[in-house]
């Protein structure tokens, strides 16, 4: 297919520069367009031309009038045609990073702007696959990319998570759809010696936490013969993995039953069901109470829900890690290990950094920094959007 000689151009402002732009930056705001009524009635997900204000071309990018993220930047060279076969480009450069790393087709396929794919996520579990279409122009191309998507993988299902934050922020609806195949029941994903099962339809996200396999693989190798306690545990990312690894017993806390019975079939499945156990509620309330009943563990690692998904959140957000630091310090033996997890876009590791050590001092507690992790390699980094580096991970020996 050629490129359209149709497209719409959208030029920037007299008074913006556009060095980001030509070094790489992904995305381009409002303010730094020149937007007249014509161009804010462009069909949100429309490929346009970027021009700088003096007619350089910048590239070719994803408008979306509704969105903060006006424009996605998607292709530099202005003659190129975002169609099938740009797809399949891109999809098939992903795909040959995550069969380097991983012997299993069982990771993040797909991470946004990384992976030259602006707002779309997909996570991949053996033949199935789970797309999450968080920009207009993916939602507008999702037939072209559910097939360019099982040309390039061979899968034979794929789903539509049309859910949370960031689809609001692009005036997108909620849908959650099954576009070809069918998923029955929860799949079985085999990571760090465990098997995990992912409920890809009524689960979070697209059901599994890929970005944290390799803090899992850490946090096992400190647990050998130990007693662990997961707090925020999901479908029981680090208790199953620890207890792989020669753990002697680990409980899972959790606020959602479905989430818990899904830690407790893989514990089955994985042969470790005789030293799992769950614990059904409000992880602070139950932090509160083991430590009341004198209860203690050689590790404890929590893994929470974005505290500050957003900078409005921020300050709150904070004060919600150091409680859950200074909580969860109370609960491990002199020598024993804390492992501290963010997921937030907003609160970066110096400050995440800083409150955690603030609640472990307000425990009355101190020890040293063995380990920061973040997202493992199939969540890579765009050099220039200190977004896509959400994922922290503070590893501590507490004396």
């Amino acid at each position: 297919m050629t490129r359209p000689s149709s497209i719409p151009v959208i030029r920037m402002r007299p008074n913006k520069s556009a060095q980001r732009v030509r070094f790489g930056f992904p995305w381009l705001f409002a303010d730094e367009l020149v937007l007249d009524r014509r161009s804010r009635a462009t069909p949100p997900g429309t490929i346009v031309e970027v021009q700088a204000n003096d007619g350089e071309r910048l590239g070719l990018a994803a408008f979306n009038a509704a969105s903060r993220i006006t424009c996605r930047m998607l292709e530099r060279d202005p003659e190129a045609a975002i169609d099938h076969g740009w797809l399949l480009a891109r999809l098939r450069y992903a795909l040959d990073l995550r069969e380097r790393l991983y012997e299993t087709p069982f990771y993040r396929l797909i991470h946004a702007e990384a992976d030259g794919l602006p707002g779309v996520i997909i996570d991949r579990f053996g033949d199935v696959a789970v797309i999450q279409p968080n920009a207009a122009w993916a939602e507008v191309m999702l037939p072209d990319l559910t097939a360019a998507l099982i040309e390039v993988t061979g899968v034979s299902t794929v789903l539509k998570n049309g859910t949370g934050r960031a689809r609001a922020l692009e005036g997108l609806a909620e849908d959650i759809a099954v576009l070809t195949g069918a998923v029955l029941e929860p799949v079985p994903v085999p990571m760090n010696g465990a098997t995990y099962f992912a409920d890809l339809v009524h689960g979070q996200k697209t059901g599994l936490f890929f970005d944290q396999r390799d803090n899992h693989a850490f946090a096992a190798k400190l647990a050998h013969g130990g007693k662990v306690l997961d707090v925020f545990s999901h479908i029981g990312g680090f208790s199953l993995a620890a207890l792989a690894a020669g753990a002697g017993s680990a409980d899972a806390i959790d606020s959602s039953a479905a989430a818990l019975e899904l830690a407790a079939r893989g514990a089955e499945a994985s042969g470790l069901a005789g030293r799992f156990a769950s614990i059904r509620g409000d992880a602070f309330e139950v932090m509160t109470a083991l430590e009341a009943e004198g209860r203690r563990f050689d590790l404890v690692v929590c893994d929470p829900p974005a505290f500050a998904p957003a900078k409005p959140a921020l300050e709150a957000g904070l004060r919600a890690y150091e409680r859950v630091a200074r909580l969860a310090a109370n609960l491990v033996v002199p020598g024993g290990f804390l492992g501290l997890c963010s997921c937030s876009h907003a609160a970066d590791l110096a400050r995440f950094h800083e409150a955690s050590v603030r609640g472990i001092g307000r425990a009355g507690r101190s020890g040293a920094l063995i380990h920061t992790g973040a997202a493992g390699a199939d969540h890579p980094l765009h050099p220039q959007l200190a977004e896509s580096g959400y994922l922290k991970s503070l590893f501590f020996r507490l004396q």
